[in-house]
Formats: structure tokens, C-alpha cells, sequence
């Protein structure tokens, strides 16, 4: 009896009578960067492959029709002029700037010789010259408005229709003329709203097909359709600008991709996705990874979400934070945490 009294005891002896300390619980967390709505930004749709019987032509800049050169059944030849804007605003625009480039030319030589002379700083002198560099930029856009005036047949065909007569009044991408093209293929896409509003801003613009080895190639508008469908998407056109791959037929999938110029104006706002933004007690936080690996919660303002699907957030952040995510409703301020990557063996497929 004695010996079973005595047991519990050298079983204490021999574990140390200790409770291991517990473990300091460090939570894991995904981050994000603030993406800049005014930088540039890449949209990928997924197009398919058209014979190309109808070209839907338009102007890229608005304007009152002065001259429809062509009529139907006309045949074309590409580069041929068919249809003129009105354009003595846009050529008084460009006349206007040519006479202020001109004359800041001219002071920047005579401070440019004043500069040399020691009679002006430094800074006066990069300053015109930074501004005859805006001037000339303006200039160019001015003269590029200029040229959009006139519409070109982009290829070889026949007037299918002309849908409008000098003297109306057209908006940018409206098809003015019809031309039915039967040589060549082209792609057909479709635009959610908030792509299609910022359509003047599009830069390059490539497709890719599906096959092994395809290589990008570039492509040019050829028309968006201005009115939306059942499901609010507008139709764009494309063309190759160039041969394209002959292996490429009718029917097929192709991928597209449009780059998006950004704009000084949206500078200051930036897209997060949804779920790292948190709204408590009506007002908006974020959390922020601070440089000793702990988080704190920072106020901004969500004046939106885009077209797909983030936030955006147009004051409290300046592009340069690490926002957390993932797992934002169970932080606390001054929390440490640890960063986990995107794909990691606790979180595969990146699904936090």
C-alpha cells in the first residue's frame, strides 16, 4: 500500500512536477499592395475569331460630319479617305499651341544663353524647359485630334452602308460607314461598362490563341459597338494589325489583352481587393503591416468598387503600404503576425 502511495510521487520526481510554458499563438497573414488606378492597367478578355465581312468604321473624336466620300457599293482601297469631321476647332487647337511653342522656344534660347552667363539659376532654366516639354506633348495631342478628324478605310472592300450625312453630329467609335471586307478574319470581344468607359485611354492592344507556340500580335480597334447589351456588355471589333497566324480559323478562341493608359487626375486612388476592407462603427479600415511585423488598423475611404469586384480606395493610403487580406475581422491592434506567401503548404492554391 505504501508503494501505490509513493508511485504519483516519483512519477512527479521524474517529469519535474512542471507544466510546459504555453506557446505564444502568432497568426498568419496574406498582404496585398494598393494598385494605382492611374497607372497603366492590363484587361484580359476572351475573344473568338470572325470571318470578317463587316467593318463598322468611325471616327475617334467627336465632331459635325462635313464630307462622306464614298456612297454604297463603292469599292475602296485601303488608306483611301471616305468621310471628314469638321475640323477648324481642332485646327485652331493645334495653331493656338504652335504659336506658344514658338514663342517659349524662343525664351528658353535666351535663357538658355542667360544660363550659360551665370545671369539665371538653375532651376529657372530646367523650369522652361520642362515647359516647353509639356507644350510640345499638348502639341502633338492636338495634331493626333487633328488627324482623327479624317476616316481612312483600314483595308481594302465595299461600302455595305453609310448610316449618317454631312452636317450630323457623331460621337467618338459611332459607326459612320459600313465596309464588308470578305479576305480577311477578325476577333470579337465583349466589354464590361467600366472598360468601355475608359475605351479613349486604350493603348496596346494583342491577341494570342490557345494552340502551342502562338506568338502575341497586335491589333487595332476597328469599331465597339456604344450600346450595351442584355447583360451590359459592349462589343469590340479587331483587327490584326498585320498577317496573322495562318493557322488560325473561324470559331476559334483567342485571348485578349488591352492596356489601359493611366491618368495624373486618378494619381491618388488605389483598388484593393474587397475582403481587406473592414467596416466598423460606419467608417473604413484597412490593416497595415507596420516594420516590427505587427499590424495597425488605418482609416480610409471606400468610394466604390470596380468592375471587378475591389475596392476603391480614394483617400488614406499612398501606394507605398502592405495591407493585410486575409483573416482581417480577427486581428488586433499591435498584433505581430506572421507574412505567409501567396502559395505555401498551409494555404495551397492560395485560397487565403
Amino acid at each position: 500500500m505504501k508503494k501505490l502511495l509513493l508511485l504519483p510521487a516519483i512519477l512527479c520526481l521524474t517529469n519535474g512536477c512542471t507544466e510546459k510554458p504555453a506557446e505564444t499563438f502568432t497568426r498568419s497573414v496574406m498582404l496585398t499592395t494598393p494598385v494605382r488606378t492611374g497607372a497603366e492597367r492590363i484587361k484580359h478578355f476572351s475573344g473568338v475569331v470572325q470571318e470578317k465581312h463587316d467593318i463598322s468604321l468611325g471616327f475617334k473624336t467627336p465632331g459635325q460630319i462635313e464630307q462622306i466620300l464614298v456612297k454604297e457599293g463603292d469599292h475602296v482601297r485601303k488608306g483611301q479617305l471616305i468621310a471628314r469631321l469638321d475640323d477648324a476647332d481642332y485646327r485652331l487647337g493645334v495653331e493656338a499651341l504652335e504659336i506658344q511653342s514658338k514663342q517659349l522656344e524662343d525664351e528658353v534660347k535666351r535663357l538658355e544663353a542667360l544660363y550659360h552667363s551665370k545671369s539665371v539659376s538653375v532651376n529657372d532654366y530646367e523650369k522652361a524647359v520642362a515647359g516647353l516639354q509639356q507644350l510640345k506633348v499638348q502639341l502633338q495631342v492636338n495634331r493626333n485630334k487633328l488627324d482623327y478628324t479624317r476616316l481612312y478605310a483600314p483595308t481594302d472592300g465595299y461600302v455595305q452602308s453609310v448610316n449618317f450625312a454631312p452636317a450630323e453630329m457623331v460621337d467618338a467609335g459611332t459607326p459612320v460607314i459600313n465596309l464588308l471586307d470578305v479576305h480577311r478574319i477578325e476577333v470579337e470581344t465583349e466589354l464590361p461598362a467600366d472598360v468601355y468607359l475608359l475605351r479613349s485611354r486604350f493603348g496596346k492592344i494583342t491577341s494570342q490563341a490557345t494552340f502551342e507556340q502562338a506568338e502575341e500580335m497586335p491589333m487595332q480597334v476597328v469599331s465597339i459597338t456604344p450600346k450595351a447589351d442584355g447583360n451590359q456588355l459592349y462589343q469590340l471589333k479587331l483587327a490584326f494589325d498585320g498577317k496573322p497566324d495562318t493557322r488560325l480559323s473561324a470559331g476559334m478562341n483567342i485571348g485578349i489583352t488591352i492596356h489601359i493608359e493611366g491618368t495624373d487626375s486618378l494619381g491618388s486612388t488605389f483598388c484593393l481587393p474587397l475582403h481587406a476592407v473592414i467596416r466598423q462603427q460606419e467608417e473604413t479600415y484597412v490593416w497595415i503591416l507596420e516594420a516590427d511585423s505587427t499590424v495597425s488598423k488605418r482609416k480610409v475611404v471606400c468610394s466604390g468598387i470596380d468592375g471587378t469586384g475591389d475596392a476603391i480606395i480614394s483617400a488614406g493610403l499612398n501606394g507605398t503600404e502592405q495591407v493585410v487580406k486575409a483573416g482581417v475581422n480577427a486581428l488586433q491592434e499591435k498584433e505581430k503576425v506572421r507574412v505567409i506567401d501567396t502559395e505555401s503548404k498551409t494555404n495551397v492554391g492560395g485560397l487565403i
